[in-house]
């Protein structure tokens, strides 16, 4: 893992400046890296959630409690979305895209995870896709919004 952060960093760097966007955009694609890794890891399924409606993100697995889901959920455990930018929705292939509520994107122990493209756009109207795919470990950034077509 870290011989592929050596050399993905200096790549995600030039594409990704220093807005706020940009460090959200980054905080996204190292987090589905960490959690794509430590799921197969510690061999446990692992849940990236984004709520929309409240503007929090937090991770669960399935071997935490009802309790321990609840606090992770209140405390909007993981990383803040910054107040100039706001996620659009989250699009599957299959599911169609989710603009309101909660998109849960799942990192499985077999060491692949959902396919998705989560859309984010800033105050001035700039839009970014992210994508996920499910074996592939490097994470695609678009400055526009992308669709599965």
């Amino acid at each position: 893992m870290g011989m592929m952060l050596y050399f993905a960093i200096p790549r995600f760097q030039s594409v990704i400046g220093k807005d706020e966007t940009k460090k959200f955009s980054r905080w996204i694609m190292f987090k589905t890296l960490e959690l794509r890794e430590k799921a197969v890891r510690e061999q446990k399924n692992y849940v990236l959630h984004i709520s929309m409606d409240s503007d929090k993100l937090w991770v669960s697995s399935d071997s935490m409690s009802e309790e321990a889901l609840i606090e992770a959920e209140n405390q909007g455990a993981g990383y803040p979305i910054p107040e100039d930018v706001r996620i659009l929705d989250v699009e599957y292939p299959v599911k169609g895209k989710i603009s309101m509520s909660r998109a849960d994107i799942f990192f499985y122990k077999g060491g692949y995870s959902d396919k998705v493209l989560i859309h984010i756009e800033d105050d001035e109207s700039n839009r970014t896709s992210i994508l996920i795919e499910p074996f592939l470990s490097k994470i695609k950034v678009y400055e526009d919004y992308a669709e599965f077509n």
